[in-house]
Order: structure tokens, then sequence, then C-alpha cells
């Protein structure tokens, strides 16, 4: 038994290495991408251009750093919540107590931040990756689960694959001490050997250079294997390092990590790259305009430095001394003939020169979706809600593009996540909702989300629950409360109708509150 149990974390172990070496290996230029845009982004891409001359300036002027945040901020404004719906004769509340379950997962594991990570992926690098988990020490125990940002230089997905489900394999990668692994696997760290990959391989900070000596690369490794069932898989994961298998997760759940048997990844592109699941962004779409830009600033400096200091040129038939010349505190200098001495100034650049600079840095604002509009700096005395939300429709077409893309990785994400709260939940969780404009304490339990047909199989969550991701913008927000008010002026509406439809927080108290007010003249009357 202990030798076919050694035998088959060998085997493990040789096709996990080898379909790592392979994975790596097409990554390798990758990576060097995702460096690049990261150094393009921060506007140190004059480390490859040869020094000609240690006086000339290298100038930066941060316009694609300058577009990567005005976008963000955009995106950050339209940061998604999880909007949990019933389909069908599905009880109601089960859907208002996973929505508010889903939200207090998203608080407590600071998903603003994390969303706020994805989002420089997504831009800089031209894709994110959000990671979908339990973790049983959350909430002091009653354990959670997670979605959680993972930096796209430490993970690896099958280079052959279009689709990271469909892929042989993912890597996710860490470096970490001999220390920590002592002290979590203490039986089996004596058999960790030297690690080749730990230096190379491992994400890095480009600017803390720490001493990575001590530091060994630990392997998440997740694959499928076939199941009974045709065409549905179940998905493994083990730890490896050092050429060690640390754990398994067939030793505890054979029949798969996840019940639901995916990679427990949700990778989202921004500019789609053919062949390929990652993607391009905004870094390469414009780093040959940022490049010419600097580069016209270069030349332009050049000559600011060269006009500035006018040479005078001196031949031995003037009679004057080149040294005293120089003393600009002399009034009185003895010579020959001025004849010999001849001023020579450097000519001006061309003005086209100087208002294309600036074409092409206005371009790159214009083409990524950073101009003024979407950054609402409006002008013209436009002052409604609704009329700065239509220029920002129209100038942010790039911004609402991305965000849609996140939005709907988003939506895949939290379906993901209640599959997973479903079948690691042990424990009743309390939750706030809100029942006819007041706050109640329920609790959650898995129970909720098992139904199954009559032949006793489960049903998957979509048939009874629905998952939309949305967020209101505070101008859509306030467009959406200035056509109300619109309505009751023009007598559309009663107030209590559009209090309803109107974007606020505490509306629900506010109709309570009317509610409580009519029957009060109610009974009055």
């Amino acid at each position: 038994m202990e030798a076919n149990k050694t035998d088959a974390a060998q085997r493990l172990k040789d096709r996990a290495y080898g379909l790592f070496d392979e994975f790596r290996n097409a990554y390798r230029q990758e990576w060097l991408r995702l460096e690049n845009n990261e150094r393009m982004y921060r506007g140190d891409h004059w480390y490859d251009v040869p020094l000609t001359d240690v006086n000339e300036p290298r100038p930066v002027t941060p316009v694609i750093q300058s577009t990567v945040e005005n976008v963000s901020a955009e995106l950050m404004d339209q940061l998604p919540e999880a909007i949990i719906r019933p389909e069908g004769a599905a009880n109601p509340r089960t859907a208002k107590v996973v929505e508010a379950l889903i939200r207090r997962n998203h608080d407590t594991g600071g998903y603003a931040v994390e969303y706020q990570k994805l989002i420089h992926d997504l831009l800089v690098g031209g894709y994110c990756v959000q990671e979908v988990g339990y973790d049983p020490a959350a909430n002091m125990g009653l354990g959670g689960a997670f979605l959680r940002y993972v930096d796209d230089r430490s993970i690896l997905f099958d280079p052959l694959s279009t689709d990271i489900q469909e892929g042989r394999a993912v890597f996710k990668m860490s470096l970490k001490t001999r220390q920590w692994l002592m002290d979590r696997y203490p039986d089996k760290y004596p058999l960790i050997g030297d690690d080749p990959y730990a230096a190379a391989d491992a994400p890095r900070d480009e600017v803390i250079q720490g001493d990575r000596r001590d530091c060994l690369l630990l392997l998440e490794y997740w694959w499928k294997t076939p199941t009974d069932r045709e065409g549905i898989f179940a998905v493994h994961m083990a730890l490896l390092c050092g050429g060690v298998v640390l754990e398994d997760s067939r030793d505890v759940k054979p029949q798969g990590y996840f019940a639901h048997g995916q990679y427990p990844f949700i990778l989202t592109p921004l500019y789609a790259r053919k062949g390929s699941a990652l993607g391009f962004g905004v870094v390469d779409l414009f780093e040959k305009q940022q490049r010419y830009s600097d580069k016209l600033d270069q030349i332009v400096l050049k000559n600011a430095f060269m006009a500035s200091h006018n040479k005078l040129l001196v031949t031995e038939a003037s009679g004057f001394d080149e040294e005293d010349l120089k003393d600009w505190s002399k009034e009185v200098h003895r010579g020959e003939s001025l004849n010999g001495i001849t001023w020579f100034s450097t000519p001006p650049l061309p003005a086209y020169i100087l208002s294309y600079v600036d074409k092409i840095r206005k371009d790159i604002k214009e083409e990524s979706g950073a101009n003024e509009s979407s950054r609402g700096n409006v002008s013209y005395g436009v002052t409604a809600a609704s009329a700065i939300e239509a220029l920002q429709q129209a100038s942010n077409k790039r911004a609402r593009m991305a965000s849609a893309r996140l939005h709907e990785a988003f939506r895949q994400a939290v379906g993901m996540e209640i599959e997973v709260e479903r079948e690691f939940n042990f424990y009743l969780r309390p939750v706030i909702i809100e029942e006819d404009g007041e706050q109640k304490q329920v609790l959650f339990d898995s129970a909720m989300l098992t139904q199954s047909t009559p032949n006793g199989q489960g049903l998957p969550m979509e048939f009874y629950i629905s998952v939309k991701a949305a967020k209101h913008t505070p101008f859509t927000a306030a467009a959406q409360n200035e056509l109300m008010l619109q309505l009751i002026q023009a007598g559309v509406l009663a107030p209590e109708d559009a209090v309803e439809l109107m974007i606020f927080e505490g509306s629900e108290q506010v109709l309570k509150k009317m509610a409580q007010a009519r029957t009060r003249q109610a009974t009055q009357s």
C-alpha cells in the first residue's frame, strides 16, 4: 500500500514538473512582455536604449501612466456588486440571504482592493486573474468563500489552449522561505532538495530586490481527470516544492477538490490575442506612441540645451585669447581683428515638431478612452446629471468595454463562489437582510442551495437563482433620480412610486415611513 502511494506521488511529481517545464518555456516571452509593460507604466522605458552621451536628456512624460490611472478611476466607479434573484417558483428569501452572504464575503475579504489590483493588471498587462476558493479560517473559524486577485506573473495556463478550462493544467507560483515550509510541513521538509526554479520563475518585485537564496518555489498544481459521467471532469490540486509532493487533494477528496469540476480561476482579457487565452493591454497598443513622444521631447530638450550655450568661434588670426574671452567680468578685451570672432547659435526647431508632440499625447488619451469628457471635465455650462452622463457615455467606450468584461467575469466568479459555499459551508452563519423596510438577522444554511430532481440528481444553482453584476455610477444614479423628480412634478408618478424607482440607500425605510404616514392620516380622518 505504501509502495503504491509512493509510486503515485512519483508519477504526480514527474507529470507536474514536466508540464511546468513546458509551460514556463512557453511563457518566457510573455514574462518579458509583462515586465516591459510595467516599466512603460512606471516611465522607466529608457533602460533598454543605449546611452550615446552621458549628458543626453532622457525625458519621460507619463502619458500611459496617466491614461491607465484615468481609466482605472472610471472602472473603480463601476465596482460590481452581486445581485441575486430567484428563478421560477424559488423562495425569494433564499436569494436575499445568499445575496447578503456574498456581500459579507466581499466586505470581509476586501474585494474593492482586489478589484483595484485586477484593473491594473487588465489595463497594463492585458489580462487579469481572480481565484475563487474557500477559507475555513475566515469569519473567526466559521469559514467563508473568497474572491482573490492573482498576480498575472505568478500563474501559468496551458499555452496550447484558448480556454483555460480546457487546458491540461494550471500552475500558481509563490516564493516561500525555508522557515515557512518547515513550520507547515515538518515531516516532509527534510526531503525538500535544492530548487532550480526559485530565482528565475517566482514573481518578483522589480524595485525591491531582496535576498532570495533562502526561498523556494512553491507550486500549486491544478489538473483534471475524467469521471464516470460523460463530459464531466473532476478537478484536483497538489502542492509541490523542491521535488517533493507536500499535499495531494485526492487524499482527502478523491472525487474532486470542487464539486463544480472547474479550475477555480477566472481569466479576463482586455483585447483579444489570437491563438491564446491571454490578451493585450493599453501599454501594448500605445507603447510606440509613448516612446516616440519621449524621443521627440529628447530632441526638443537637446535643442534647448544647445541653444542656451551659444558657441564662440575664434581664429588664431584674431589675436584674442580664448580664456580671456571666457571671463565675462572683464569690460575690455585686447586683440587684433574682430573678423576672426564669430558667434555660432543653434537654429530653433520647426514649430510643427512641438505641435506634433502635443498631438501624440492627445491621441493616446482620446483613443484609450481617458479623454476630458470621460473624466467629467465638461464645459459650456453643462450641469445636469443626465447631460453629463450622456457625454460620458459617448466618450468612454473603451472604459465601458473593459467594465463589461470585468462585470461578466465577476458574475461568473460569484456563481462559482456560491457553489463553493454550498459545498464547503458547515455552520449556520448570521447575515442581515431587509424585509418590509426593516433589517432582520437570519441564518444562512447551505441546505438552502440544495435542491434535487425527482430521481435524486442535484440541480445546478442556475435552476433556482440567477446572478447578475450591477453597479450604478454616481452620474447614473443622479440621472435616474432627476428623471423621477421630473415625473413627479409632471404628475405622471405618485411620490411613493417614484421613490421605489429611485436609487439611494435607505429607500425601503422611506417607503415604510410614507406608508405609516398614510395610515395615520387615514386614522385621523
